[in-house]
């Protein structure tokens, strides 16, 4: 995979772009990362799909939930 760099001068304001390959210890970094991203929205779906369940089975609205825990 190619990766582009913006380098930004900061004294004479110039913008230089760099294009390299990938390396072998940067694809695992992002595979790695990935993987955490979609296990942290699984899990998140899933928090959010039981606390809809509970919702349901006490039969309130999470505004309602809200409302009683003040």
């Amino acid at each position: 995979m190619k990766l582009t760099e913006k380098i930004y001068d900061i004294t004479t304001g110039e913008e230089t772009f760099v294009e390299y390959e990938e390396t072998k210890e940067e694809t695992k970094r992002r595979l790695d990362a990935q993987k955490e991203i979609q296990a942290y929205e699984e899990a998140k779906a899933k928090a959010e799909a039981d606390k809809a369940a509970i919702l349901a089975r006490l039969g309130l609205t999470e505004d309602e939930l809200k409302t009683i825990l003040g």
